[in-house]
């Protein structure tokens, strides 16, 4: 009789806008043990930003940082329900070639994917014989759940709203919330670091209300789980996703949240890391932001610096040296990606270069010099 092939365990880490995925794909990454792992990473935005992240720690690159084919597969579209016939299925396909040398698959969702439609998927006859989902991980942000951002407690999120006008309380952000965890066969509350005990017990009495009895919740802060708590669950999550239930109906018919979100790029010359981040708080108090993702380049500075908010949480970091041909002579290549709803990119680039002091038109000439030197 012959032998069944080996199914290839795949991890789908969902979790809302700036929970931490990608920082959780890098600890998991970088403590991989020998694993073999294959990253696919689906970005809502412009900009490759956590591709970029990742590549930071060496994903996709040769031992030099050039980047190499194999590990690292970006899909830009931002909703892999979307684009599975069209981006994620070829992927697949070229894993399924090298499946000597795949251990485990990885693969991060946008923050504002839907995950049951990928979990879905994975029953494809093309797919399903090669692999298995190994478990749906959705990652939540404590500190943004002990606020009341995800609360079903209208009078809570009231008295939220006139605490912070900045927070959203919108019902597509809540379901799409409540679809993530509904999907999960695990469920990480990260940044603890930043709650005290009661807040973190409050939070996981709000996430336990939203998943099935027999998901486990686990605590963390920056992401840092040892490996066996997050691959290697063997939930088989594709053989009972229909039994989870979700806002959207089925992936055919799924009114995808996502295209009510505006994702646009706004670039600076920056002079220091407290004046971008002070912009970029600056514009999210102004306009409706719910992210902020991009790199920033300091006068002198050799190293690249991270920049992340979520609300008006804001947190850097430098993460690798800048490589050849990354940074220009006008020193414009600090970039920022902003996803939010209602977002006219005019109108954020001219405020983000009012509040930095920085020419618009100067910044605009810079953009055009890099565009040109991306063609040549």
């Amino acid at each position: 009789m012959q032998t069944p092939m080996r199914k290839i365990p795949v991890t789908i880490v969902t979790g809302f806008l700036g929970s931490g995925k990608t920082t959780l794909l890098r600890h998991i990454l970088q403590h991989a043990g020998g694993k073999r792992i294959a990253v696919i990473v689906n970005e809502f935005g412009e900009l490759g930003i956590d591709g970029e992240i990742l590549k930071g720690c060496g994903i996709g690159c040769d031992d030099n940082g050039v980047e190499t084919e194999g590990q690292l597969y970006e899909l830009a579209n931002g909703c892999l329900c979307c684009t599975v016939q069209e981006e994620f299925f070829p992927v697949m396909e070229k894993l399924v070639e090298r499946r000597e040398q795949i251990d485990h698959v990885l693969i991060e969702t946008s923050g504002l994917a839907l995950p049951k439609p990928l979990v879905q998927a994975f029953n494809w006859p093309q797919i399903k014989n090669s692999f298995t989902v190994d478990a749906v991980v959705t990652v939540v942000d404590g500190p943004a759940a002990a606020s009341g951002q995800f609360a079903d407690n209208p009078t809570a999120v009231d008295a939220q709203r006139k605490a912070d006008p900045n927070l959203d309380h919108e019902s597509p952000l809540h379901e799409l919330f409540e679809d993530q965890l509904s999907a999960a066969d695990l469920v990480i509350l990260n940044k603890t670091d930043l709650l005290d005990d009661a807040q973190q017990g409050a939070v996981e009495a709000l996430l336990r209300e939203e998943i099935p009895a027999q998901v486990k919740i686990v605590r963390a802060q920056q992401g840092q789980l040892d490996l066996p708590t997050l691959l290697g669950l063997e939930a088989a999550s594709e053989e009972t996703i229909h039994l989870r239930h979700d806002h959207h109906g089925s992936a055919e018919d799924a009114d995808h949240h996502h295209d009510e979100f505006d994702s646009v790029v706004v670039q600076t010359q920056a002079s220091s890391r407290e004046a971008v981040i002070a912009a970029l708080q600056g514009l999210v108090e102004a306009h409706t932001i719910y992210r902020v993702k991009g790199f920033a380049a300091l006068p002198g500075a050799p190293m690249r610096l991270v920049i992340q908010g979520v609300g008006r949480r804001f947190d850097s970091y430098f993460d690798r040296r800048w490589q050849a041909g990354e940074v220009e002579a006008s020193g414009a290549t600090s970039r920022f990606v902003l996803i939010g709803e209602e977002l006219d990119q005019g109108v954020l680039q001219r405020a983000f270069d009012a509040a930095l002091g920085v020419s618009t038109a100067s910044t605009a000439s810079a953009a055009l010099t890099r565009a040109a030197a991306q063609q040549a």
